[in-house]
This record gives C-alpha cells, sequence and structure tokens, in this order.
C-alpha cells in the first residue's frame, strides 16, 4: 500500500488528511475510503483518529451503515473541497500541460489581419506542431480577463491597464477608391463624391472616427460592419472609404487617393492576460508573433515594403 503524503498546511492538518476527509465522505465508510487512496484500513483508521483529537471534535459518527458527518465534520469537508479545488488550480496551473508546449492557445483578431496573421501561425505550427491554434475573427473588443481568448491581436488606440500589452506595430490609414474611377487621381476633398463608412459597431475604429470627422454624412451611401465589407463594396465602385493600408494595399483593383492620414494612425497590440504570459505554450506564440508583426512594419505604416 501506499503511504498517505504528510504534507501540512499552515494549521498543522496534512493535505492527507483532507484527502481522508474527501474519500470518507464520497464512500461513506473507512474501508471504501481506504482503498480509495490506496492504504490499509488500519492506517486510516489512526489517521482519522488522530485528526479528530488534533482538532478536538469528533468528525464522523460511525454505525453499522458507514460513517456520518457531524456538523464539525460537514465543515471540515467542505474546507476540504475548497482547498482542494484550489490547489487544482494551482496545479494545472503550474503543472501539467501550460509546462508543455502543447494544447490548444485561442488567438483573437479582426478579419482585416487574416492575410497578415494566417501565413506567421502556418510557420509557427511548423515548429512546434503540438500546439494547436484556435483562430476566433471578432471585430469587437474581446474580454480576455473571461478568457475570451488567450492572445489578441488588435489595433486599438488604448489598452486596459489590467493586461499585457506589447507594441508591435503602427497601422496606419489611406482613403482608397477603385483605381479606374474617374476621379481617383483627382481626389480634392471629401465632399466631392460618394462613400462608404462603418456602421455603429465600428465606432471604435480609426476609419470610422476619421470619416465620421471629415466626411459630410449626406455623402454617405453605404455603412456596413467589416472593413473588408467596405473593401469589397469600394472595389466595386460604389464609394470611396477609409482602410488600414496594409488591408488597402493587398487589394490591386484599389488605389490610394489621399497621403496616409496622420490622424488616423492607431498602435497595434499584442495582448495576454497577467495570469496566462508564463503559460509555455501561450509565451511561445506571443514571442513568435511579436517578432514577426515587428518584421511587417513598413506594410502597417503603409510605407514601400522592400
Amino acid at each position: 500500500m501506499h503511504a498517505m503524503q504528510n504534507t501540512t498546511t499552515s494549521n498543522g492538518v496534512a493535505l492527507s488528511d483532507l484527502k481522508l476527509l474527501l474519500a470518507i465522505a464520497s464512500t461513506g465508510n473507512l474501508g471504501g475510503a481506504a482503498k480509495q487512496l490506496g492504504v490499509d484500513h488500519s492506517s486510516a483508521f489512526k489517521k482519522l483518529g488522530a485528526l479528530e483529537r488534533r482538532i478536538g471534535a469528533r468528525l464522523f459518527d460511525r454505525s453499522r451503515n458507514g460513517y456520518r458527518p457531524t456538523p464539525a465534520g460537514e465543515a471540515a469537508i467542505e474546507a476540504a473541497k475548497r482547498i482542494s479545488d484550489e490547489l487544482l488550480t494551482l496545479e494545472r496551473r503550474v503543472l501539467g500541460e501550460d509546462t508543455r508546449l502543447s494544447g490548444v492557445v485561442r488567438v483573437t483578431t479582426t478579419d482585416t489581419l487574416l492575410h497578415v496573421v494566417f501565413p506567421m501561425i502556418a510557420e509557427f505550427r511548423a515548429i512546434e506542431p503540438g500546439i494547436v491554434v484556435e483562430i476566433s475573427v471578432a471585430n469587437a473588443i474581446y474580454d480576455l480577463s473571461r478568457r475570451d481568448a488567450d492572445i489578441a491581436i488588435r489595433p486599438s488606440a488604448v489598452v486596459s491597464e489590467q493586461l499585457v500589452a506589447r507594441r508591435v506595430g503602427t497601422v496606419a490609414s489611406a482613403v482608397y477608391a477603385r483605381a479606374d474611377a474617374a476621379w481617383a487621381g483627382e481626389f480634392k476633398s471629401a465632399s466631392d463624391q460618394a462613400w462608404v463608412a462603418p456602421d455603429a459597431s465600428l465606432s471604435h475604429a480609426s476609419s470610422a472616427r476619421w470619416i465620421a470627422a471629415h466626411v459630410p454624412l449626406a455623402q454617405i451611401v453605404l455603412r456596413a460592419d467589416s472593413l473588408i465589407a467596405l473593401m469589397q463594396a469600394a472595389k466595386s465602385g460604389i464609394g470611396a472609404t477609409v482602410l488600414p493600408c496594409y488591408l488597402g494595399d493587398s487589394e490591386p483593383l484599389l488605389t490610394r487617393v489621399t497621403p496616409v492620414l496622420e490622424d488616423a494612425a492607431v498602435p497595434l497590440w499584442l495582448i495576454t492576460h497577467p495570469d496566462l504570459r508564463h503559460v509555455r505554450r501561450i509565451a511561445a506564440l506571443t514571442e513568435f508573433l511579436s517578432q514577426r508583426l515587428q518584421r511587417e512594419a513598413a506594410r502597417f505604416e503603409g510605407r514601400p515594403v522592400a
């Protein structure tokens, strides 16, 4: 038989005592608890007696039908469950999968960044095949504190101080229109042509703020909840729009009709939660993405790519 470990808590109660309490509570008798813990009946009996003497209270009423917890026993069992849950949480965090370069990492980013991020994920997967990446595409701000995702890649003017944010670039934007539009080479003012614009769900986006500040409301002929949709609308000739340069420059049918908009630039962040940054698989992907995203500085800033 295996001896129960005698690591003790701060009040002198051994962790093995807590395991014994939980085993008796789950099986209803001392013999079943001893078998569950891998010890002999005599050892379990002596340990329970020693625990009751140390606490100064009877924890179980013994009868022919088994062991029934006393009020003191019920309180002790409840405390044991709570401590056991906390220990399991700690164990999962510092041992198990969190110490291995394997498992799932959840990443959230915008639809506009997919053509930039996916080649990076493919390269990472070739290096670390044990890590499975789950991608969630959403324009809304994800709540990392609730583990909606482990890593966020997002352009944003501000980031919560409660999160660990690494700035990996600056995202520039410009006005884009269909390359063969009659006015594309002679853009003069926002009042001269039709516009397609983000809807209220994208009000936090730099493009939405720029259009709200510079484009007359009467000139907006279409709204959408996705910058990809706005790119497609502009490509179809419906109107001009503001796009991140890394997105607008990737579409051959579009052309920039303005220089980079200085008042529409925003930082690009790689974000994790403080509790997760030391999990090896998350740290590995975070570091890899940080290096690769910083290499794309010219593309993000709207400069010629070498």
